[in-house]
């Protein structure tokens, strides 16, 4: 491929994403995704780091001596099977790249192959973290096993926006997803015939008042500016008609975007379920299992996201905020990282259509190369136009 001819590139990443496109793999299965990226990012001469990855990988890209930042592309795909009327449709029944991960995948590539073109007036090093398992929200924690976040001071993100057309960018300052954490809840009774419930200990009235009970904490224990959510999702409960089961389990998600809500709503989880089952005589077992932490744009990053916007032309909107959650967020959290490393998530229109995990959903090809010179110009803008924002 000849350097520096945008019509050729073009063609170059679509055809790829096409590739990614029919061999979607599940969260850390990203072997054949991971072996063509690798492929990819050789063949353009692009350096990458020996770490012992199962699936994913990091590459950089080394301008002249400066700072280090980092650009998170997410490589997995969904569980869901292909409705989506293209001629590069999913070749595996059942998986697809539901949530336009073969998207970032392409526009990453595209972007480090821009940067390694001009490495000369890079002012400092990008590294591309290709990331495995987003899907399942933990994925970035394999990257944090490697030291390979040891150096970088910003990481960017991005995600496709099938709300907005190809090309718009959405940015905004501060919250931007939700942290994600997942209950269960077990409910303990006594089993007994139906038409007895005084012989027995009936978990699912139980349940039901826990159920209620819970959805008391947003309206009544978190401030009311504050977005927050709980959502049960899954009751399950006995086997026959006329059979009082002995056990109840519901499942549910909690979405916060402030972390004393965070761990307020644990608190109340526990307390309710535990309080109100003891209320009608039963036992409880609460499992709380954390996702990731609320993603959080700094505001400086998102000034330069919008300037180099401006710069080259392309719309942007305010980015809505959603109570869905992104692993990108360990990365820029305090807790995970032990000390600050500012992040900025932006959405990349994609062509107004399906929603992402939709079977339906797809990404209007002519968004990647404008994504790709739009991600190259805010990296190169990050580390080289800081002088002049008096950082």
């Amino acid at each position: 491929m000849k350097p520096g001819d945008r019509k050729q590139l073009e063609q170059y990443l679509i055809n790829n994403f096409e590739w990614f496109h029919r061999h979607p793999e599940l969260p850390y299965e990203e072997v054949q995704t991971t072996a063509k990226i690798r492929e990819l990012l050789t063949e353009a001469g692009i350096e990458i780091l020996p770490y012992p990855l199962a699936t994913g990988l990091v590459a950089v890209v080394r301008g002249v001596p400066g700072r280090t930042i980092a650009l998170r592309c997410d490589i997995d795909a969904l569980p869901v099977r292909e409705e989506a009327e293209v001629p590069y449709a999913s070749g595996t029944d059942g998986i697809m790249h539901a949530c336009g991960h073969d998207f970032h995948i392409t526009a990453g590539i595209g972007a480090a192959i821009l940067l390694q073109e001009r490495r000369e007036e890079l002012c400092g090093t990008v590294k591309f973290i290709f990331q495995p398992a987003e899907e399942e929200s933990h994925g970035a924690l394999k990257i944090l096993e490697t030291d390979a976040m040891n150096d970088v001071e910003q990481i960017w993100g991005f995600h496709a926006d099938p709300t907005n057309a190809a090309g718009v960018i959405g940015i905004r300052e501060g919250y931007v997803t939700a942290a994600v954490d997942r209950f269960v809840i077990r409910v303990k009774g006594t089993g007994c015939h139906g038409a007895h419930p005084d012989d027995g200990i009936d978990p699912i009235l139980a349940s039901a008042a826990i159920v209620q009970g819970l959805q008391s904490i947003v309206s009544r224990n978190i401030n009311a500016f504050h977005p927050a959510l709980l959502s049960v999702t899954r009751i399950q409960a006995g086997t026959t008609w006329n059979v009082i089961p002995a056990e109840a389990e519901m499942e549910g998600t909690v979405r916060t975007m402030n972390r004393e809500d965070r761990i307020l709503y644990e608190k109340r989880v526990r307390e309710i379920a535990e309080r109100t089952a003891d209320a009608y005589g039963a036992d409880t077992e609460v499992i709380w299992t954390a996702g990731p932490p609320a993603t959080w744009n700094n505001g400086e990053m998102a000034r330069v996201c919008e300037e180099t916007a401006k710069k080259l032309g392309m719309q942007t909107v305010p980015e809505e905020s959603s109570m869905g959650g992104d692993d990108f967020a360990y990365y820029e959290d305090r807790d995970t990282m032990h000390r600050d490393v500012p992040g900025c998530y932006v959405k990349i229109g994609t062509g107004v259509g399906h929603p992402i995990h939709h079977p339906g959903f797809c990404v209007d090809e002519r968004v990647i190369l404008p994504a790709s010179v739009y991600l190259a110009g805010v990296l190169t803008a990050a580390l080289c136009d800081a002088g002049d924002r008096g950082n």
